[in-house]
């Protein structure tokens, strides 16, 4: 039997501001080759829960490893394992990508003659070696993220933290720096946080998502939305085929329909619901055999699969 290493393991993770308690009792375990989605509304913990693990600050309650080391006993240690991107990237923009990565390897402890190999190699992975020896101030942001994830990763950490790599960048730049976090992921064990869902489909193998400061899904990209087991529907009538408070009462009645409600926007003449199913059963005979046999005027059916964006928003809706 194969076992993965943990990586890094949460226990029951609390962290107060004041009176306010930005992340609560929160547990997981992140194996060696994962790309977790770090998912949630602002303010429903992610950087604070980002920041306990990377030795920021410690939690209120609960504990963290890294590999099995405390985040809150053996900081420095942790640190050496851990690249981390802040979603505001600390650069000195009168540096250039050159002298800034020189200052971090530095910082990081390796030896200096190894140090304009690794900055060569580095440069070449995050796509730098065209704007070296400018300003970090003068380049256009996309570039500033590359040089922010090239600090991370200088000393070759085996877990990377991403927290919103790809805020305020065009859509061009997003691509870019969604490729390299997909190449990247290869190798390491990866912690992303974004709003950007499609980033997390396209790059992640499994998501958290947090939600005032507790955890409300943890699953596999690709089988969150199926564990959440639902399907959507939408539903049009003719109006002059039935009466709407009648249909929508059968409609409520079908065994595998958890919710029915009127659809936001109808044409004029009809009437239309949005239905929500449970489990995966596909429930269009159902709806189609009903309208038939109640002679209903039905003008179309379609059916929705529940996807990422959905689930998130069905998870944090107030």
């Amino acid at each position: 039997m194969n076992v993965r290493e943990v990586m890094i393991e949460a226990t029951d993770l609390t962290k107060y501001y004041g009176n306010h308690k930005a992340v609560d009792s929160i547990s997981f375990t992140l194996h060696r080759g994962e790309v977790l989605g770090f998912l949630g509304p602002n303010g429903a913990g992610k950087t604070t829960t980002m920041k306990i693990l990377t030795c920021y600050f410690a939690p209120s309650s609960g504990k963290a490893t890294v590999k099995g080391l405390s985040v809150f006993k053996d900081p420095l240690e942790v640190k050496k394992i851990i690249g981390y991107l802040p979603e505001n990237a600390p650069l000195y923009g009168d540096m250039t990508p050159t002298e800034y990565l020189d200052f971090i390897a530095s910082m990081r402890g390796i030896a200096p003659r190894d140090i304009p190999a690794k900055i060569k190699d580095i440069a070449g992975l995050c796509g730098l070696p065209g704007v070296m020896d400018q300003e970090i101030r003068t380049l256009s942001k996309g570039y500033r993220q590359r040089v922010g994830l090239a600090q991370a990763m200088i000393h070759d950490p085996e877990i990377i933290i991403l927290d919103e790599p790809t805020s305020g960048l065009d859509p061009k730049q997003i691509v870019e720096i969604r490729n390299l976090v997909k190449e990247i992921g290869k190798k390491k064990t990866i912690i992303l946080s974004t709003h950007n869902l499609s980033e997390v489909q396209i790059t992640c193998n499994r998501v958290i998502i947090i939600h005032h400061g507790k955890i409300v899904a943890d699953a596999p990209t690709d089988q969150i939305q199926h564990k959440m087991g639902r399907n959507r529907y939408q539903i049009i009538f003719a109006r002059d085929g039935g009466d709407e408070g009648a249909i929508r009462g059968r409609l409520a009645a079908l065994k595998g329909i958890e919710e029915v409600k009127p659809a936001k926007e109808a044409e004029e003449g009809t009437f239309a619901f949005d239905l929500l199913g449970e489990g995966e059963t596909d429930l269009r005979p159902t709806l189609f055999s009903l309208a038939v046999e109640q002679k209903y005027k039905l003008l179309e059916l379609r059916r929705e699969r529940v996807n990422l964006e959905n689930v998130f928003m069905d998870l944090t809706q107030e």
